[in-house]
């Protein structure tokens, strides 16, 4: 165990039996002879006395000198010791959000009885909600990316400064051949255009990419498309363009040791995207289609098709943009997928500034709402024999959480690696925050349709898209009447007994 947690836990013991003896850090330093900033801070785990001093503690205190150096605390503050003892402080990463390990150390130190409450809560909490490691460390991505208002500014100025030290013309999108060139000539990079069936493991046919390290050799999936492909090119540009080491090594991802491993792969994702789509150029589109009137979906798909045919690229680089750029920084972005003739939708990747937008994530497997524009796309693409991509859009107002109200558009395709599957992608913006900067919101033909986030938490009568019962709806209807009939009934008591 390391030294530090080591000195924590004496100090955790050393607090509470202080405490339990009903002795002041003053008292303790007449006792001992030891001085109270010293005492002090053996409490918060930055010093761990000398053998001497610890037997003029363990004389004061009237305990053996074994118990007070044992590692072992009480039951009360079992769960501290065993967070202390493990690696999961040093798993969590506190470092991107500001947090030196030592300030929550001190924390630990300061109120350890809360801090294991807050701790069993957490384990129950995952416990209960199958909260893996995994999960933790993707949500510990989310968080920093939404603190950030998603938009990196040392990252858009490495693609720009890469694009004038490698990019002739400036004008042209930039092109597979010339990603490739760049990785081999600069990198010294393998790369090998493969059929994964014919690796012989069905899983891997899964996959896009596959890159071994040793050889610098990357395996692309013939399968995927040119643009599927030259993101793939790019985003390898960004793990060496940024020197990014720690790194996965397939995409798409199957699983990841260190959450450095999920950043880097950020990192280089928002690099290949800031590469692919220039950020002034995307800029200029963008003020151009939300300078338009009337709300037309074949323009956005004009404007914003000229980049690549993968709408998950666009929405993702809007995501970037528009908080930095218009301001607007109440918006969602949402991958779903489902499996055709299924009625059954999973929420596979999402983002949410500001963290109040509707809907995320649930991890009760209730059914999300029908009448989202997110799963609309998606049954008109399976309805369509030939539909290789369906976009649509709607204003969705949500009566059941303050009447928030949303832009939101989507994006239906097939996915090319599951053929029995589709998936869509949906951004949406708070509509107040958006309205002035998007002219084409105001127009009175965009659909407008209320929406709940799940169907067991929706109130709304005769809804023909219900997928499952309102019970939790009605349960919370229950106890809020019950909490008033209570309320009454105390008051009208209290009323007999004052008269009485």
């Amino acid at each position: 165990m390391q030294e530090e947690y080591i000195k924590l836990i004496f100090g955790l013991k050393l607090k509470q039996i202080r405490t339990s003896k009903d002795l002041s850090l003053f008292k303790l330093s007449k006792l001992t002879g030891l001085s109270k900033s010293y005492l002090n801070e053996i409490e918060k785990g930055k010093k761990y006395p000398k053998t001497d001093k610890i037997v003029a503690l363990a004389d004061a205190f009237e305990v053996p000198y074994d118990e007070l150096v044992s590692l072992k605390l009480d039951k009360n503050l079992a769960p501290v010791a065993e967070i202390l003892q493990s690696n999961l402080l040093q798993e969590i990463p506190l470092d991107i959000f500001g947090i030196e390990e030592r300030d929550l150390i001190e924390i630990i130190s300061n109120a350890p009885m809360k801090v294991n409450a807050f701790i069993s809560t957490l384990i129950e909490i995952g416990n209960n909600y199958n909260l893996t490691k995994e999960s933790f460390f993707l949500a510990s991505l989310r968080s920093f990316q939404e603190a950030n208002d998603n938009y990196f500014p040392e990252i858009e100025k490495a693609a720009k400064n890469f694009l004038r030290e490698y990019m002739v013309d400036a004008d042209e999108c930039v092109s597979n051949e010339s990603i490739e060139e760049i990785l081999k000539e600069e990198y010294h990079y393998t790369i090998a255009y493969k059929d994964f069936n014919d690796f012989g493991f069905k899983d891997l046919a899964k996959l896009r990419s596959i890159f071994i390290k040793e050889k610098k050799l990357l395996y692309i999936n013939i399968t995927s498309d040119k643009d599927q492909q030259r993101f793939i090119l790019a985003k390898e540009l960004g793990y060496n363009y940024l020197n990014l080491t720690e790194r996965l090594y397939t995409f798409s991802w199957a699983s990841f040791e260190t959450f450095d491993q999920l950043l880097n792969n950020f990192y280089a994702s928002y690099f290949a995207g800031a590469l692919l789509l220039p950020e002034e150029k995307l800029l200029e589109d963008m003020r151009e289609l939300f300078n338009l009137e009337e709300h037309d979906l074949s323009k956005f798909q004009e404007i914003l098709g000229k980049y690549t045919e993968s709408p998950e690229t666009i929405y993702q680089r809007m995501t970037n943009l528009l908080p930095k750029h218009f301001n607007i920084r109440d918006l969602f972005f949402l991958r779903l997928s489902t499996k055709k003739g299924s009625n059954s939708f999973k929420l596979t990747k999402e983002l949410h500034l500001n963290q109040q937008q509707s809907p995320q994530a649930n991890e009760t497997d209730e059914h999300y709402c029908r009448r989202w524009v997110s799963l609309n796309v998606l049954k008109k693409l399976e309805t369509e024999e030939d539909g290789v991509h369906e976009t649509s859009a709607q204003i969705s107002i949500y009566p059941y959480n303050n009447n928030q109200k949303y832009y939101v558009i989507s994006s239906g395709t097939k996915d090319p690696f599951n053929p029995d599957y589709l998936r869509s992608v949906t951004i949406g913006v708070l509509y107040k925050s958006a309205q002035r900067k998007i002219k084409f919101m105001n127009d009175s033909t965009i659909p407008i349709r209320e929406v709940a986030v799940t169907c067991e938490n929706c109130g709304m009568k005769d809804c023909s898209e219900r997928a499952a019962e309102p019970f939790r709806f009605e349960k919370d209807i229950r106890n809020k009447r019950l909490n008033v009939i209570i309320n009454d009934f105390i008051k009208e008591q209290s009323k007999l007994e004052i008269s009485n």
